[in-house]
């Protein structure tokens, strides 16, 4: 068992989407943090294939776990909890962790506590910077979410102030990536076509800025109209017969998506008098997010905490944090009868 300084020892099983996650924390100390990813699989489909996804978990899981125990040096005994994601999610991959998760906590006697995904990406920073200042203002974009999120305790008081009302950041990232020919996971391929592009080619629409929307979607993002922005534009030109500057087109894009998110977290932080900011999901590994996200907080006079790149996908380390945050807190454990929940909502930490 773990001393009384050094926190509790918290197994954390992550299987929401493609990638099979394995992490052990001691406190906001990392011991282990193994991913085994199906990214490759799901290539051809241009996406996810749940089915596909379920079934890498169950193969991956074990191996998994064994390499996490072997880098941590620990036992299965030794653990204090099992934290595991309970949702959001696909379905049938939530229903593989959580199956796990319940026979280790049941065979070893160990409490069990069902974690929310999304809230997994605020507590990860902690491995990196220590207890996270609050109240604070968190931005989460990643594949399927982008939010808002005014954080008062990240154990159990998280308030939702704004979200997508149609695709999340990184799903645009994904549909305009295959108009422009490039490869899926979308993300990485215009981050890197945009690196030798011109972000001010093209002017292509900002969602829910206009001063219409603002006063009824302050706080909330689309990503819709500008998906639809860009395959008109590279329509047009392709029925011109010209030549389709990709790397003009993804800069242009990206600087669109950046410019959105940045500004109306900026604002968030100085509408609830909040100076500190934490920045999480898939989408945060991206370099003009980083980049611009840094420059305007800075500008406000707001503390930005960005994890490191390796935190920002799906990983086991981030659900293991926040079981610490819950054990601290004095939280009670979940039941080993909770169900997957593919549509929890991110203000339920836990389950």
């Amino acid at each position: 068992m773990t001393g009384k300084n050094e926190g509790p020892l918290v197994l954390g099983i992550e299987t929401s989407c493609d990638e099979t996650g394995v992490g052990i924390v001691r406190g906001h100390q990392l011991l282990a943090n193994q991913v085994a990813s199906s990214v490759d699989e799901h290539v051809r489909f241009g996406g996810v294939v749940p089915e596909i996804a379920s079934r890498a978990h169950l193969a991956a899981l074990q191996p998994t776990l064994e390499r996490a125990l072997a880098e941590a040096d620990v036992a299965l005994d030794d653990l204090d909890a099992i934290a595991v994601t309970a949702g959001p999610g696909l379905a049938g991959a939530l229903v593989v962790g959580l199956s796990a998760a319940k026979t280790l906590a049941w065979s070893l006697n160990k409490p069990l506590y069902g974690v929310n995904h999304l809230i997994g990406h605020i507590g990860v920073d902690q491995l990196d910077h220590g207890p996270l200042p609050t109240p604070a203002i968190a931005l989460l974009v990643s594949g399927g979410h982008t939010n808002l999120l005014l954080v008062n305790r990240l154990a159990d008081d998280v308030r939702s102030i704004g979200t997508t009302i149609d695709d999340a950041a990184g799903e645009a990232y994904d549909k305009v990536a295959r108009v422009l020919g490039l490869p899926y996971p979308g993300g990485p391929a215009i981050d890197a076509a945009a690196q030798t592009g011109d972000r001010q080619a093209i002017r292509f629409p900002r969602g829910l800025t206009a001063r219409h929307d603002r006063a009824k979607h302050q706080f909330d993002f689309s990503f819709s109209g500008l998906k639809t922005a860009v395959a008109r534009w590279v329509e047009t030109e392709q029925l011109a017969d010209q030549p389709i500057p990709v790397n003009d087109v993804a800069a242009s894009f990206q600087e669109a998506v950046a410019d959105v998110l940045t500004a109306k977290t900026v604002a968030a932080c100085q509408h609830f008098g909040v100076d500190q900011l934490v920045l999480g999901g898939g989408v945060a590994a991206n370099s003009r997010l980083r980049t611009l996200l840094a420059e305007r907080a800075a500008a406000a006079g707001v503390t930005l905490r960005r994890p490191r790149p390796a935190w920002c996908t799906d990983n086991g380390a981030m659900i293991a944090a926040v079981g610490v945050e819950l054990i601290e807190a004095g939280i009670a454990a979940s039941s080993l009868d909770i169900g997957a929940q593919p549509n929890l909502a991110v203000e339920e930490v836990s389950l």
